[in-house]
């Protein structure tokens, strides 16, 4: 028998996401089957696995060493991008919960494949280095992006590194209670405001998005109207001239290409934009 306590840093999250981190080698199946057999208990009750964890409640594993040692593998957090540079990485703000680091162009937020080099490694590399990962109990949390940004586009990339930070981070971006902006130039010349709303198609094979207005999407069959997505932007032109534009833009809705997709839908290609941009302007610049 396997006796679990709770700490701070692992309460407020549910006993089987929990169980699924600690028996990280056992399918789901095994643990239900566990849950449903009381051979795993919370604070001397049978549990669902929906029970939201607090501090200090004590989870019960009736399980035999070798089972626990069969679906549990510990997994020590170390440098994992042996091609990164810590130094290359700049951070703009970090507590003991949460950190903001500046992701430039030409790097991936989270890795593809497993040679990949992202953003996520290198946040896990600095916080390593830096001691900054920190075993709150029975399971050590690994710092993750809570937000991305396509592999061109520079800016700002949300991590929690600890439980409650990324569940902060994670809930206040989808409650949209966080303002996310992004500057951009434009071909045209733009002035004042325009907030877009418009919908959206993403044609997964070839990788790209087609824009198309409200009262065209309310005209399309109903068939044809779940392949869409609503979309929200709101264009603000900060200066230009009568060639081009710099824009601030806010996204509103988060959809792949949709800033992009959307400038061009409006007549304002970005400048260098290989997929949706003019190509005789990215040729000039």
């Amino acid at each position: 028998m396997k006796e679990l306590n709770v700490s701070s840093g692992e309460s407020n999250q549910r006993l089987n996401k929990y169980l699924m981190k600690y028996l990280n080698k056992a399918p789901s199946s095994f643990i239900y089957k566990m849950l449903r057999k009381k051979n795993i208990t919370i604070n001397g009750k049978k549990a669902s696995g929906d029970e939201i964890l607090n501090e200090g409640d004590i989870i019960k594993l009736f399980l035999a060493d070798e089972t626990i040692d069969k679906f549990r593998e510990e997994k020590a957090v170390t440098p994992l991008a042996k091609n990164s540079n810590i130094s290359d990485i700049k951070v703009l703000y970090y507590d003991k919960d949460i950190m903001a680091v500046s992701k430039p162009a030409g790097v991936l937020s989270q890795k593809a494949y497993d040679n990949d080099i992202s953003i996520n490694e290198m946040i896990i590399d600095y916080c390593n280095a830096n001691h900054l990962i920190k075993s709150t109990g029975n399971i050590s949390f690994k710092p993750s992006v809570c937000n991305r940004l396509d592999r061109n586009t520079s800016g700002i990339i949300l991590a929690g590194i600890s439980l409650h930070g990324s569940q902060f981070l994670s809930s206040m971006l989808r409650e949209h209670s966080c303002h996310k902006f992004y500057y951009t130039i434009v071909k045209g010349k733009f002035s004042g405001k325009i907030h877009s709303k418009a919908y959206i198609y993403k044609d997964t094979k070839e990788n790209i998005s087609d824009i198309i207005s409200i009262d065209e999407y309310n005209r399309l069959d109903s068939s044809k109207k779940k392949n869409y997505n609503y979309i929200e932007n709101l264009f603000e032109a900060v200066s230009g001239n009568d060639g081009y534009t710099l824009l601030k833009v806010e996204l509103i809705t988060g959809k792949s290409h949709q800033i992009r997709a959307n400038l061009k839908y409006l007549g304002y290609p970005i400048v260098g934009d290989g997929k949706y941009g003019d190509g005789a302007v990215n040729r000039y610049f």
